[in-house]
């Protein structure tokens, strides 16, 4: 199967879109990505993939952590910054909102939907990604927001989308 195909293919799986992040003040760095998904509850892993040739991806590596931040509705403008519209990189992508710590030291961004605060516990590379494994640490939520989500190519806001009735 040729890229292009895949990928229009693979657009047709709605995802929650989180922000990957890592790094100390003044040296962060982190990414749009919605390749993530929990792997064990016991003990609590999540598993993350990132391109090789994305800038936060080495810094995970030195770091030996990262965050998953999943996105509220209200912040699409933040995955839009991380994902790099606007030419922005790494510090940068973290001004105008606010971020602070839980047990590793990555960034953890505020009023996020949930964030999960990660030791980096495996690394494995496939192609051009490497999948993260990540024990969860710590973590947060706001129970009253609503997600942000991808699907077919552009952001949906959760609020929008009819409920399925069983």
């Amino acid at each position: 199967m040729d890229t292009d195909n895949y990928r229009a293919i693979m657009r047709h799986q709605a995802g929650a879109v989180g922000v990957i992040a890592c790094g100390p003040l003044n040296e962060r760095s982190g990414l749009t990505a919605t390749a993530v998904a929990s792997l064990s509850d016991r003990p609590p892993t999540v598993l993350a993939c990132v391109n090789q040739s994305a800038g936060a991806h080495d810094e995970i590596v030195r770091a030996n952590a990262f965050s998953i931040n999943l996105l509220s509705a209200d912040q699409q403008d933040v995955a839009e910054r991380f994902a790099g519209k606007g030419g922005l990189k790494g510090e940068a992508r973290f001004e105008g909102t606010t971020w602070h710590t839980l047990t590793t030291g990555s960034p953890i961004l505020e009023h996020a939907l949930a964030s999960l605060d990660c030791e980096l516990v495996e690394q494995h590379t496939f192609s051009t990604h490497s999948i993260f494994i990540g024990r969860v640490v710590a973590g947060q939520f706001r129970a009253s927001a609503k997600p942000l989500l991808y699907f077919r190519g552009d952001y949906w806001n959760f609020d929008s989308m009819l409920p399925l009735k069983v």
